[in-house]
């Protein structure tokens, strides 16, 4: 099975990782089990544990919160379990009886939310959970964890007899208390304890005069404490009662010793299972601190991370309160290795620890601090080469180890290896150096090896920008200011700015100037094409930014502009016709105020009409003429219209023909009554009754006593 190398969790610093996920942790073993954390090379299993990473994660933020995990530790009473004939403590039943019930409530919590947590419920159906262990328990302890009274019968009677002999220990001391002290021969305290027994505080004087057992006297030997020869009978078999009340324990706890011994796997399973909740609960906060989320996990060969940040760093920034810059990086088959350059102290080896110690958190169940929509993949092996890694006790220079370093990864490396390798060549004879490390990188790819790597060196950023499948990425630099901005820029090799961050630090410009003679014109001027080409490039992004932010500015405008001409216009438009309408309304009324006023004067009827028919004819050949086909349609529409209207009256006709039918085969009606002043009436299917007062134009006033009202005669009837 494939296994990461400890120089390489050294080199990214993971084991500073789970030393800060150590400090959440609220169990000793739980620091222990985070501190054996190596990554793993199963997607099942990463997959599972990071989704109970994030389920605890989310339980936080949460009403249904995870119950206490918390527990002392049974190390000691596992091991005693092991020894033939050993007997428990108290106190081990107690720590035994806590992490069972912990256990229990947790599984049942699941249970119950096993939609909510499913990853963790998944997990805890393993845990089977034995209910007589904690009954044995409680039939023995009481909820203070002090043996029970009810332990057994013997144990009972036992305390039973003790209750007694105290009390009656109890009573002759008084007595005794009250004779002396009426005697005066007690010092003004009276009584004390002397070795869990109470004593008369007897003055030395009259200590003969007091019967008992002297059990000891003051530092000045004033006072003699004297336990009465009252008490001593009874004190006696109050010690053999003791006696047999501790043996009576003993037996009772030897025999729950041996009823749980069989059952020390399942009680070491329910520690670990509770360990297990404390390292997740860990990682879970861990991850808040970091603000880590779950990345997508994908079987092909790609990265992708946006906006990673490296973990130590974002803490460390976060106590000091700076600013920490994140990065975006991807790694596919057809984009596979990019070589990183720039000058010193821009954040490459930052850069490339980040994508390191990422992908070492992943695949150990970590939750990591990116775009939640960052991808990564699984590697089989990820190896390092980062640092001053010279080693003196091996007789070892830097180039020597990195050499050793080169042979290892050309053994192991393949299609699906991880390589990091920072400053990339150096030790040696830049020219030689840069040459067996080019021929390196050429192995490397032909491996189909991923990897990022770091250099100075002309010649590796040369065959980057050679190789189809491989590229340069520099990390940008103010050329201006000679400050880095801490941003990586895939494509294009960067330059070192050496001569520049010299001039920056104080070095004359008539060394630097000598400097430049003495290498080659062509690296210089390579060198510094490069460093111009950063510049451009820097320039157009920025005047790119402006551009399109001004073009954005614009078409806003335009389509400001556009939405406020097209109101504008529909109110003048609406302004227009209501100036129209209101023109004619106003014509309209001088014409009919003037044939009023017309009218009034003369009186003629008939020319009246006609002056009214004339203004409606003129309105008339004002109106436009209907156009032929909408004509057409018009008529279409009508003659539905009129054939829907026909059909319609020919239903009102047959029904009414229906019901004139029905009416004829009804008795005729009683002939109608001629009602006069004076009639006592009522309206028809109606109760109250009144008296005509009057009647004028077939209407009666009708006369009820306390109201009158106006009904028609064809209402009423007479009474």
């Amino acid at each position: 099975m494939p296994k990461i190398h400890t120089n390489t969790l050294k080199d990214l610093e993971f084991h500073s990782v789970l030393e800060h996920i150590t400090n959440n942790c609220i169990t000793e073993l739980g620091k222990d089990e985070v501190r054996k954390i190596t990554p793993s090379f199963s997607l099942e299993q990463i997959s599972a544990e990071l989704q109970r990473v994030r389920e605890f994660q989310a339980s936080f933020d949460n009403d249904n919160r995870i119950p206490n995990h918390g527990f002392e530790p049974i190390t000691k009473e596992l091991r005693m379990f092991e020894i033939e004939n050993s007997v428990l403590e108290v106190s081990g039943f107690r720590r035994i009886l806590s992490i069972a019930e912990s256990t229990k409530e947790l599984l049942r919590f699941f249970i119950k939310y096993k939609e909510f947590y499913k990853y963790l419920h998944t997990y805890s159906e393993r845990v089977y959970f034995n209910q007589s262990i904690p009954d044995a328990i409680h039939k023995i302890l009481d909820k203070f964890g002090q043996v029970r009274d009810d332990a057994s019968p013997t144990l009972q009677g036992i305390r039973r007899q003790l209750t007694h002999v105290k009390g009656q220990i109890n009573a002759s001391f008084a007595r005794a208390l009250s004779r002396y002290s009426q005697a005066e021969y007690l010092d003004e305290i009276r009584e004390s304890v002397m070795e869990n027994r109470r004593v008369l505080a007897v003055k030395a004087m009259h200590r003969r005069k007091v019967k008992g057992a002297v059990l000891g006297q003051s530092k000045t030997g004033s006072i003699v404490y004297i336990e009465p020869q009252e008490t001593l009978e009874y004190a006696n078999e109050l010690t053999n009662l003791l006696y047999e009340e501790e043996e009576e324990i003993k037996r009772i706890l030897k025999a729950l010793t041996e009823f749980i011994r069989p059952h020390q796997e399942l009680i070491k399973s329910y520690q670990d299972y509770l360990v297990a909740m404390d390292v997740w609960h860990a990682k879970s906060k861990f991850a808040n601190q970091i603000n880590a989320v779950v990345p997508l996990i994908t079987k092909e060969r790609r990265i992708s991370l946006k906006n990673a940040y490296h973990p130590l760093l974002l803490l460390s920034n976060k106590k000091q309160k700076k600013k920490t810059f994140p990065q975006t990086i991807g790694l596919e088959p057809e984009h596979r290795i990019i070589v990183i350059s720039g000058p010193n102290a821009g954040g490459k080896s930052i850069t490339l620890k980040t994508v390191g110690l990422l992908q070492l958190m992943v695949q150990s169940g970590l939750l990591i601090p990116v775009d939640p929509f960052s991808e990564v993949c699984l590697f089989d092996r990820i190896l390092t080469d980062i640092g001053d890694n010279q080693s003196i006790e091996n007789h070892l220079s830097t180039y020597s180890y990195r050499l050793k370093q080169m042979n290892w990864f050309l053994k192991k490396c393949n299609d699906q290896t991880l390589f990091l390798i920072d400053e990339f060549g150096t030790g040696s004879d830049p020219e030689l150096g840069g040459a067996l490390a080019e021929t390196f990188l050429e192995v490397f790819y032909e491996r189909e090896a991923f990897g990022i790597i770091t250099t100075h060196y002309t010649n590796l950023k040369l065959l980057a920008n050679e190789l189809p499948h491989a590229s340069n990425a520099n990390m940008q630099f103010d050329n201006k200011s000679l400050e880095p901005l801490y941003h990586l820029h895939l494509g294009e090799a960067g330059s070192s700015f050496t001569f520049e961050v010299a001039q920056k630090n104080g070095i004359p410009y008539s060394l630097i100037n000598k400097a430049k003679k003495k290498i080659e014109r062509g690296k210089v001027r390579f060198d510094k094409t490069i460093a111009n080409l950063q510049k451009e490039r820097s320039d157009l992004r920025k005047t790119s930014a402006s551009l399109k932010t001004e073009e954005e500015k614009a078409k806003e405008e335009a389509k400001q502009l556009e939405e406020t001409n097209v109101r504008i216009q529909q109110k003048l438009e609406s302004y227009q016709e209501l100036y129209d309408a209101n023109l004619k309304w106003i014509s309209l009324g001088k014409k009919l105020d003037s044939l009023s006023e017309k009218f009034f004067n003369n009186k003629r009827k008939k020319e009246l009409m006609d002056e009214l028919f004339k203004m409606v004819l003129q309105e008339n050949v004002k109106r436009k003429k209907v156009e032929p086909k909408k004509k057409k349609a018009e008529k279409t529409v009508e003659v539905k219209v009129l054939k829907e209207v026909e059909r319609k009256v020919e239903g009102i006709r047959k029904r009414k023909k229906k019901e004139k039918e029905e009416a004829a085969k009804l008795p005729p009606p009683k002939p109608k009554v001629t009602l006069k002043i004076g009639d006592r009436v009522r309206m028809i299917d109606g109760r109250a009754i009144g008296t005509i007062d009057t009647i004028e134009k077939k209407k009666a006033i009708v006369n009820y006593g306390m109201f009158t009202t106006n009904v028609s005669l064809d209402e009423l009837e007479k009474v």
